[in-house]
């Protein structure tokens, strides 16, 4: 079922042409992060698995564990004790702390992008007919320099 979920939120990103670049990066991101929590839980399960002092015994935990990394939150009530859990942790970590920067430009993105247009409404058909004049410029400047 998962893949399944996955392979739809991939879909849905993709599907719109109109969404901008930093959009579709942070909701990117946002699957990837996904994918690491629930692979990384896993993961440091398994490497945590009969270690003295180990506090990742089970999956719920460990995806407690991850979303708490992710967030860079860390309670400290569930950590890695191994190295191979440690590099999970941060793994995890980097994954985390990107996609919420990322998440983060794109709302800032969105509201300086909205504030712009409201401030200078330039219709596209403006926006066009100005490249098509800067066109023409750069053309009768260009016949210039070699005349």
């Amino acid at each position: 079922m998962l893949p399944g979920i996955l392979a739809r939120m991939v879909e849905l990103m993709h599907g719109r042409e109109g969404r901008s670049l930093h959009v579709k990066a942070a909701g990117g991101a946002t699957a990837v992060l996904l994918a690491v929590m629930l692979t990384g839980s896993w993961a440091v399960v398994a490497a945590e698995e009969g270690a003295r002092g180990a506090s990742l015994t089970s999956y719920p935990k460990a995806l407690w564990w991850a979303v708490e990394t992710a967030t860079t939150v860390g309670y400290g009530d569930f950590y890695p004790v191994t190295w191979w859990g440690r590099a999970v942790g941060t793994v995890v970590m980097v994954v985390g702390i990107t996609t919420y920067g990322m998440v983060t430009a794109a709302l800032a993105t969105w509201f300086v992008a909205r504030q712009h247009r409201r401030m200078h409404p330039v219709g596209a058909e403006t926006l066009h007919a100005l490249h098509e004049r800067f066109d023409r410029m750069e053309e009768l400047l260009g016949a210039q320099k070699k005349g």
